[in-house]
């Protein structure tokens, strides 16, 4: 049984640390199993669609996506100690965090990343982002860092309902997922 855990806010200090790798040999130990469907049943439950764990004041190197938008690459997806082996391009688009609630800001990001690093088998595993789902990545592997997307965000202002109407009809039009990052 998954449980929810409190999500901490940016003036925490386990959102400013660096969160230490995790062994392979830990990634089978039914507590870190536990861990992984604690971090999707309070990323769901926020709603969210990527959570590190340093936001629920765990400070190990893992985070988990899902977009939900029908991609089986975009999620349900745990990553245990990621890095990137590929970064290109630069877009700027708008996010926002489950630890900064009620604000958004401009966030220059990769264009397109690939990550690597465990699945909850401690298996290798490499996905390739770009869009929402690299943004993503590249966001929850900030907070692995202890790096909050306000650190470099410009443009930070109050989330209001019309920025993300606003932010859905572009999206919609353009085909592709609602920008807004909520985490």
């Amino acid at each position: 049984m998954a449980y929810l855990r409190t999500i901490l806010t940016d003036n925490h200090p386990t959102l400013r640390k660096v969160a230490k790798r995790v062994r392979a040999e830990e990634i089978a130990d039914p507590l870190f199993q536990q861990l992984i469907d604690d971090m999707f049943a309070t990323m769901y439950a926020a709603p969210g669609i990527g959570l590190a764990a340093p936001q629920i004041d765990v400070g190990k190197r893992i985070f988990v996506i899902d977009l939900q938008d029908g991609d089986p690459n975009h999620g349900p997806l745990v990553i245990v100690n990621p890095k990137f082996t590929v970064t290109e391009g630069s877009i700027e688009s708008i996010e926002g965090c489950l630890s900064v609630p009620g604000y958004i800001g401009d966030v220059t990001r990769f264009e397109r990343v690939v990550c690597t690093g465990l699945d909850r088998h401690a298996r290798k595993i490499s996905v390739e982002g770009t869009e929402l789902f690299g943004r993503c990545l590249q966001h929850e592997l900030d907070h692995l860092n202890g790096v909050l997307y306000v650190d470099t965000a410009k443009d930070l202002r109050p989330a209001l309902a019309s920025d993300e109407e606003d932010e859905e009809e572009e999206e919609i039009e353009e085909h592709t997922p609602v920008e807004v990052v909520s985490r």
